[in-house]
């Protein structure tokens, strides 16, 4: 008897990395994959790059084409919404272009659903020149903005057979910007920071706390304050915004403390939740966090019906409990487990350290674990951090530049917790290290003495991640 189709609702990153794997380890076994949208298997964290200009072609952000999709064997259906689903009946119910709703059985169905961005509780973001940017429409969009008038098109803009003319058509002929507001010194704020002034932009940042990027603590969110000041970005620290205004586009920003600036243009950037919509009314259970509750293997508590990507759980490598952080290689690899289980060959999702780098100009940032201390607390640890200022190779070879490292363990264990580094010469991949520590549950002694490679133009004898275990070894002794 020949199975029922494996269903996947969503074509970026978990969907379509369970697609592939599935159909390449069992073939005969039909994979119909349902996107709402036009794009697919595209690179969301290109998209501030494509913005700044670095990145000619929208569709030059696309891992695969739908014709190599399609190569695959893979049953892609573009512009198929799913808008119910019954797991009683292992159903989902689609509505193609012409608007007609269809039922498609499924003997294993994978909601990779995402996530959407946030915009409230700011008023006003449904006006024109108001963007957030959590997919390729939005970049386009954006980046039409701040074209000269009539100069942005579908072709120029490199959006191909993807880019719906509508997207872009109400800044067609809008005179470019001079002044933008970015809500939310997050990811999206610092990368759009550098995007905005690269077109030589008046540039605002907005954030609540008293630095940016505030996962990362307080050692880079200096550091990389420091640098956007010295990059002509203003920033308004401890402001909370609480309404754009404007007659149908945004003329104006106005914070809850009486701070107001006159604006052309606001990118909200004050993070994402997960789209869970589609299975609010079936058995399919959320976690804490809001997103899918799965287990390790990406199983949700319905038989045959999987999670995974921005819209799902995961197991994280510290506390050992279920968390939701959504970043790329989290989707992409647990889409690829979740489809070798399907195909016959469980294989677990992986857990994950929340590890995320970003770039602010020359500065470069990474993080992973746990670095804040309330929250490990909150985890049953007793938090104790040190930071360390290094230089990134031996001080007398050229192109050593300070690189400085927070490295946060348990006091009781010894065990490390997590880090975060800032540094402008190659800084970022160094978290690489203190992430598979986390993985392999090490202690601050053990991540000490690791035997990692030394040659002047890579490294000081001690690496910047080594002087920093040194130091919190140190605090941990007394």
């Amino acid at each position: 008897m020949t199975a029922e189709p494996f269903v996947v609702i969503g074509g970026d990153a978990a969907g379509l990395s369970a697609a592939s794997k599935c159909k390449r380890e069992a073939p005969d076994r039909e994979v119909v994959v349902f996107e709402k949208g036009r794009w697919v298997s595209y690179a969301h964290c290109g998209t501030p790059y494509y913005v700044k200009g670095e990145i000619d072609a929208l569709t030059d952000l696309l891992s695969l084409s739908p014709t190599a999709i399609d190569d695959r064997g893979i049953d892609l259906r573009r512009e198929h919404e799913i808008t119910g689903v019954d797991t009683d009946e292992r159903t989902v119910t689609v509505r193609g272009p012409d608007g007609e709703a269809r039922e498609q059985s499924y003997g294993d169905l994978l909601v990779a659903t995402g996530g959407h961005a946030l915009t409230g509780p700011i008023d006003g973001t449904d006006l024109l020149g108001a963007f957030s940017l959590h997919g390729m429409d939005d970049a386009a969009a954006i980046r039409a903005a701040l074209e000269p008038a009539g100069e942005a098109t579908v072709e120029s803009l490199g959006g191909g057979e993807f880019l719906d003319p509508s997207v872009i058509e109400p800044y067609a002929d809008r005179t470019p910007p001079e002044t933008v507001a970015i809500v939310g010194g997050g990811y999206v704020g610092v990368e759009m920071a550098e995007a905005f002034v690269a077109h030589g932009l008046d540039v605002h940042v907005f954030q609540r706390g008293e630095h940016v990027l505030g996962p990362f603590g307080e050692a880079v969110g200096e550091r990389v304050g420091t640098e956007l000041r010295d990059r002509g970005v203003t920033l308004h620290l401890g402001e909370t915004v609480e309404r754009l205004a404007g007659d149908e586009r945004v003329e104006r920003l106005e914070c809850a403390g009486g701070t107001a600036l006159d604006v052309d243009l606001a990118l909200v950037g004050v993070g994402i939740e997960p789209n869970v919509g589609l299975v609010a009314d079936t058995p399919v259970e959320l976690g804490d966090s809001g997103a899918v509750a799965v287990d390790d293997y990406g199983r949700t508590a319905v038989e045959n019906v999987y999670a995974a990507g921005d819209c799902a759980e995961a197991r994280h490598a510290v506390t050992g409990e279920f968390d939701w952080v959504p970043l790329g290689l989290t989707a992409n690899r647990a889409g690829r487990a979740i489809g070798q289980t399907v195909a016959g060959d469980p294989k677990p999702t992986g857990d994950i350290a929340g590890t995320a780098v970003v770039k602010a100009f020359d500065r470069e940032c990474g993080r992973t674990g746990l670095v804040d201390h309330e929250r490990a607390e909150a985890a049953g640890f007793d938090p104790v951090s040190e930071t360390v200022t290094d230089a990134s190779r031996s001080g007398y070879y050229p192109g050593a530049a300070e690189t400085v490292v927070t490295l946060t363990a348990d006091r009781e264990t010894g065990r490390l917790l997590g880090g975060t580094i800032v540094g402008t010469d190659r800084a970022a991949v160094r978290i690489d290290t203190v992430a598979t520590a986390l993985e392999g549950d090490m202690t601050v002694d053990e991540v000490e003495t690791l035997d990692l490679a030394y040659a002047p133009p890579f490294s000081p004898v001690w690496d910047p991640v080594l002087t920093a275990a040194k130091v919190l070894n140190g605090s941990l002794d007394d």
